[in-house]
């Protein structure tokens, strides 16, 4: 079975990251995240952890998981909350798609 690409599976999606009041859910702009929790994600800095460990957000979400909003009415740990929710909801649409395959 060839591999999927999940950044480009990505494109043209609903954002899964969701943060309300923050979210446009503009599927022109989204992407495939990588968590930020690096040590969950055995990354580092300028190493990505696995695209699997991933969601997709839109521009607005991805600024804010990132940390590239500064101001913002959550917390680190609320935005870890909905980062860890929406690595849960892309794994599950990629699951039901047979995008990912667990052995």
């Amino acid at each position: 079975m060839p591999k999927t690409n999940l950044r480009k599976e990505a494109r043209g999606r609903n954002c899964t990251y969701r943060a309300p009041g923050v979210c446009k859910n503009d599927r022109d702009t989204v992407v495939l995240c990588h968590t930020n929790e690096s040590r969950a994600a055995r990354a580092g800095m300028g190493i990505k952890p696995h695209d699997v460990l991933a969601f997709f957000g839109c521009d607005a979400c991805h600024s804010l998981a990132d940390g590239r909003v500064t101001s913002s009415e959550y917390s680190y740990e609320e935005k870890r909350v909905m980062e860890y929710q929406a690595v849960i909801r892309t794994q599950k649409i990629l699951l039901d798609e047979g995008k990912i395959i667990i052995p």
